[in-house]
């Protein structure tokens, strides 16, 4: 069955970094889009940002541009999230999840993946 594993996650301090990291298996990981979804406490789940199967596309929350880096390594079947200049509003629980296809018009709403991570809690505070 499809699993997909977050981890990475910790306490950092502003200004500070982490690596996020989704190991996937259960399904031909290269046929399919991926992407990084957050939700911080009281507030509904926002998109971070998606890569197609082959990494041609990219795409980031505009707000998040410029701070955060999504990468994939299809012979390992991970995603990464590199997370730099961490600011306490990133606090949230992070989520990878499946895309539908290997391509995708948008990815930034949560009806286009069919698989979801249990998520991996990151905190910014000094």
């Amino acid at each position: 069955q499809v699993q997909l594993v977050e981890s990475g996650g910790g306490l950092a301090q502003p200004g500070g970094s982490l690596r996020l990291s989704c190991a996937a298996s259960g399904f031909t990981f290269s046929h399919y889009y991926m992407g990084w979804f957050r939700q911080a406490p009281g507030k509904e789940r926002e998109f971070v940002a998606c890569i197609s199967y082959g990494t041609t596309s990219i795409d980031y929350a505009p707000s998040l541009q410029g701070r955060f880096t999504i990468s994939r390594d299809n012979a390992k079947n991970t995603i990464n999230l590199q997370m730099n200049n961490l600011k306490p509003e990133d606090t949230a629980m992070y989520y990878c999840a499946k895309g539908r296809h290997k391509y995708y018009d948008t990815c930034y709403y949560s009806p286009e993946y069919d698989y979801w991570g249990q998520g991996t809690q990151v905190t910014v505070s000094s």
